[in-house]
C-alpha cells in the first residue's frame, strides 16, 4: 500500500513553497550542524544523537535521527548513525539478544541492558524505507535484512523461552518494555505496521496486519472521549496506568510521552486513515486541539490528568506540544480552517527550542514540519 500525494498543509496556511524549503533544511541543519546540534560525529563513520536533557544516547534518538536522515535524502549521516547504534546498542547475547540497549552513554557505555520498543519500531520502519529509497547494501547496510531480523526478534523472543516479545501476542498490542503488562499509548503506529504487514517475514505479516487493526482500537480507547488527551503509560484496556507509580514514577498523565500520541493518530489517517474513509483520526485531533485552545487556554502549556484536570507544574516540553498541535491539522478537513489553521500558524512562529532540552523538542518539531510540508512519506 503506498501513497503518491500527500497534503502539504503549510501551503493551505499561506506559507510559499520556497519558505518551507527554506525552513525544513534551516531545521536540519541546526539539529545536525548548527551550534545547537545534538547530533555528533564519532570517528570517520558514526554518529550519535544526543538527548541533551538526559546526556544520553537512546534508541528513541537514534531510530528518530534515521528517519529524518531518509526523509530527507541524507544517506551518509543515516549510516552513520545506524552503524553507531549497531556497535554500541544492538545486543548480541542475553534474554535481550537481537534488541538495542535503550540508554548509552555517549562513550558507548551502556547505561541499561534492555530496550524500548519504540526504538526498535522506529529503527525497523526507518531501515525499510533506506532499503527502497537507496538499495541494500552489505553487512549492517543490508538495510532490509536487518530490519526484518529486528522484527523477528520482537515477536519471536518466547519461542522456547529465549526472554519477552516487544508486543503481546494475544492481543497484538505493544509493550511499554518487554516484561511489561501495559503500554504507552504513544508507542502505538499502525501506520508503520500497516508497512510492517508488507515487508516483514512473510509468516509474521499476518501479525502485523492485526496488530495495525489492534493499536486503532486501542488508541480509540486510550483518548479520552472528551479531552482527546491520553496517558504516558495506560493498561491494555487504554485506562491511565496508576499502579506502578513506586516503579516508573507518575505516568498516567498527559506529559511528555504522550504529546506524540496525536501526532502519531494524524499521520496514520495520512498515510492510510483518509483512503479507508475514517474518521476517527480528525475526531481525536479535533478534541486535543479544542482541549488546549479553549478548555486550557489561560495555562495551554500546563500539565493535565487525560480527563482535563489541570494538575501542579509546567509542561517539560512545551515546544512539543505546539510541534504535535499543529502535526494534528492533516487530519483536519479541507481547506484549512479554524482551529487547525491556528496552530499551524502558531507553530510556523515559534521557533527550534534551545536550552538543555531542545533534543526532544525539537526532534518533534521536524517531524511536524515534513510532515505538515507533505515530506514526511513512505518509501
Amino acid at each position: 500500500m503506498n501513497k503518491t500525494v500527500y497534503r502539504n498543509v503549510l501551503s493551505e496556511a499561506g506559507i510559499s513553497p520556497r519558505e518551507i524549503e527554506k525552513r525544513v533544511g534551516s531545521c536540519f541543519d541546526a539539529i545536525f550542524y548548527g551550534p545547537d546540534k545534538f547530533y555528533f560525529e564519532a570517528g570517520s563513520d558514526m554518529a550519535y544523537i544526543e538527548d541533551t536533557g538526559n546526556l544520553d544516547v537512546r534508541t528513541e534518538g537514534m531510530s528518530y535521527g534515521m528517519m529524518m536522515c531518509v526523509q530527507m535524502d541524507k544517506k551518509a549521516e543515516f549510516d552513520r548513525l545506524w552503524k553507531w547504534a549497531v556497535t554500541y546498542m544492538y545486543m548480541d547475547e542475553g534474554e535481550n539478544s537481537g534488541y538495542f540497549a535503550w540508554s548509552v552513554s555517549p562513550d558507548g557505555n551502556p547505561n541499561a541492558h534492555g530496550p524500548a520498543p519504540d526504538g526498535e519500531e522506529y529503527f525497523a520502519m526507518a531501515l525499510f524505507f533506506a532499503a527502497h529509497r537507496w538499495g541494500d547494501g552489505a553487512g549492517i547496510y543490508n538495510y532490509s535484512g536487518w530490519a526484518r531480523a529486528i522484527l523477528r526478534a520482537c515477536l519471536h523472543k518466547e519461542d522456547g523461552g529465549r526472554g519477552r516479545n516487544m508486543w503481546d501476542r494475544d492481543n497484538h498490542l505493544i509493550r511499554f518494555i518487554p516484561e511489561a503488562d501495559f503500554t504507552d499509548p504513544s508507542y502505538h503506529l499502525p501506520h508503520f505496521y500497516d508497512q510492517f504487514a508488507l515487508l516483514a517475514d512473510p509468516e509474521d505479516r499476518p501479525f502485523w496486519a492485526q496488530a495495525a487493526a489492534a493499536s486503532r482500537d486501542y488508541l480509540q480507547l486510550a483518548c479520552h472521549p472528551v479531552t482527546g488527551l491520553s496517558a504516558e503509560y495506560a493498561e491494555f484496556d487504554g485506562s491511565p496506568c496508576t499502579r506502578l507509580r513506586e516503579r516508573f514514577g507518575r505516568h498516567d498523565w498527559h506529559y511528555s510521552d504522550a504529546y506524540r500520541t496525536v501526532a502519531n493518530i494524524a499521520m496514520d489517517y495520512c498515510w492510510f486513515g483518509e483512503a479507508r474513509g475514517e474518521t476517527w483520526q480528525a475526531e481525536i485531533a479535533e478534541k486535543v486541539r479544542r482541549f488546549f485552545l479553549e478548555t486550557a487556554a489561560e495555562n495551554p502549556r500546563g500539565i493535565y490528568a487525560v480527563d482535563g484536570t489541570f494538575l501542579p507544574g509546567a509542561a517539560l516540553h512545551p515546544t512539543a506540544i505546539t510541534a504535535t498541535l499543529a502535526e494534528s491539522a492533516i487530519a483536519s478537513p479541507e481547506p484549512l480552517s479554524g482551529r487547525a489553521l491556528r496552530c499551524v500558524r502558531e507553530f510556523w512562529d515559534t521557533p527550534l527550542r534551545t536550552g538543555n532540552r531542545r533534543y526532544y523538542d525539537n526532534c518533534l518539531y521536524l517531524f511536524a514540519l515534513l510532515a505538515l510540508g507533505g515530506q514526511y512519506r513512505i518509501y
